[in-house]
This record gives C-alpha cells, sequence and structure tokens, in this order.
C-alpha cells in the first residue's frame, strides 16, 4: 500500500503580541473559518464567561472578520480576565497588521510558512502626519460625492485600521496592582488602631 505525501499548504500568518495587567498574549492570524484557539482549547473551553469571551471577540465583531480568518492564541500570566484583554489588544495588533500597508510590515519566511509582523518607523510616522492634512468637516463630506468613484482597496485598509483604533482595542490597558508600601499593610491600607 503506498502512502500519501501530505503537500504542506503555503500559510500566511499576522502576527500581535498583547499585554493586560501581568498577561501577555502572543496572537497569529490567519485566513480560514472562524477557529479561535487559546493555548490549545477551543474558545469556550477556555475562557467560561460571557465578558472574556466577548472581549476577545471584539476587534473581529468590529472588523467584521468573524468566520473569516483563525485565531492561535498563546497566553500566559496574570488571571482570567487579564488574559482576555491581552488576547483582545494582541488581537486587534494582529488585525491592524494585517490591514497595513506592505512598507509597513516585516515578513520573515519559513519553508511554504509567511509570518509578517508590524514595523513602526518613527520617522516615517512624522511625516505622515505632517503631508496628511487634516480635513475640515465639510471637505470631508463633500470628497466621497464629488469622487463618486467605489473606494480603493488601501482606502478600505486604512478604514478598517481606523474602526480597530477607534473602537479603543489598540489601546494598553495601563491599570496595574500598586505595589504594598513599607509600614503599612498594603499599598494604601494602614495599621489597625489600637487604643490599648
Amino acid at each position: 500500500m503506498a502512502e500519501k505525501k501530505q503537500t504542506k499548504v503555503p500559510k500566511t500568518f499576522y502576527i500581535g503580541t498583547g499585554r493586560r495587567k501581568t498577561a501577555v498574549a502572543r496572537v497569529r492570524v490567519t485566513e480560514g473559518k472562524g477557529a479561535v484557539t487559546i493555548n490549545g482549547r477551543p474558545l469556550d473551553g477556555y475562557f467560561t464567561e460571557e465578558k472574556d469571551r466577548a472581549a476577545v471577540l471584539g476587534p473581529l465583531k468590529v472588523t467584521d472578520q468573524i468566520g473569516r480568518v483563525d485565531v492561535i492564541v498563546s497566553t500566559k500570566g496574570g488571571g482570567i480576565t487579564g488574559q482576555a484583554g491581552a488576547v483582545s489588544q494582541g488581537l486587534a495588533r494582529a488585525i491592524k497588521t494585517m490591514f497595513s500597508p506592505i512598507d509597513e510590515q516585516k515578513r520573515h519566511v519559513f519553508h511554504q510558512t509567511t509570518i509578517i509582523k508590524a514595523r513602526h518607523d518613527e520617522k516615517k510616522a512624522r511625516e505622515r502626519a505632517k503631508a496628511a492634512p487634516t480635513p475640515t468637516p465639510a471637505t470631508a463630506a463633500a470628497a466621497p460625492s464629488a469622487d463618486g468613484a467605489a473606494p480603493t482597496p488601501a482606502d478600505t485598509a486604512g478604514g478598517m485600521v481606523k474602526k480597530i483604533r477607534d473602537s479603543g482595542y489598540l489601546t494598553r490597558d495601563a491599570r496595574m496592582k500598586e505595589r504594598k508600601k513599607y509600614g503599612l499593610r498594603g499599598a494604601r491600607r494602614g495599621t489597625q488602631f489600637s487604643k490599648r
């Protein structure tokens, strides 16, 4: 009996890292059918509370990518809610990389697998900010109707990135546990008063 050799299908992964409290999540996004796997377990098996599942799926809902991409997550540290927030930010960053221009992407190719990360260049970002004129409400409203043409893929991608940024998923939640202070029982809680 001749064994069939399985040919490896070329895949492209978009990488994003998210952090929340002390949790860190490394997220890989690839085109697929909507499977979300966290530390080798399905989404419902890993996050049991609805609020945590909603936090994870938030960036996919905002960009209309549910059912279009597969998400593979490796997360560690922190608690369940912290990990959900970290996964949410990592997923948003991976989707942003997916829709960002090619000059903002860093590609690594291994055999038939392509890994794409975000490349952040401060100088180019400053030049873009200076070059792009800020549209006034009157010119912004008049521009689409005067053109009448269909939006280009670059405009669509820019719209996706803007949706993610406006929704707040790209912003790191900086709230952390405050450190304990010497002479106190906690960060701010003092010792109990004793009359005698």
